[in-house]
């Protein structure tokens, strides 16, 4: 039985078009927490716009208090819709890194769990060779 000898040499491959890639990423995270936080914000300015309607008397307490339990639960009815329309961008977004040959994280941590086991491999190997 012969032993061979395996070298194994992982280096990073700059692409050209790294730095453009990553502020496409970059951008559309941006632009996924610029809507969260609209949405977040729209709920706060609807309280305060509702709480100065109260406060000027254009709007009775219990009225506004109804108001806001209604915006409240329209809101808790409509997370559903929300979620699956989150679900659908995040796949359209994973189709479109995937046009571009961007991995993403799942085949990042794909990759590294392969090569964890290939470097186990390689050094089981290097034991027993000695």
């Amino acid at each position: 039985m012969t032993t061979e000898e395996v070298e194994v040499d992982v280096r990073e491959i700059e692409e050209p078009d790294a730095p453009m890639n990553t502020s496409l990423v970059e951008g559309l995270r941006r632009l996924l927490l610029a809507s969260i936080g609209a949405v977040a914000m729209t709920r706060d300015e609807t309280e305060a716009f509702v709480n100065k309607l109260v406060e000027r008397g254009e709007l009775a307490q219990k009225d506004a208090e109804r108001l806001m339990r209604e915006l409240s639960s329209r809101m808790r009815q409509s997370r559903p819709q929300v979620r699956e329309v989150g679900e659908r961008m995040e796949q359209g977004v994973e189709e479109f890194l995937n046009r571009l040959n961007i991995p993403s994280k799942r085949d990042i941590e794909e990759l590294s769990a392969k090569i964890a086991q290939l470097s186990a491999r390689v050094e089981e190997l290097r034991k027993n060779q000695r």
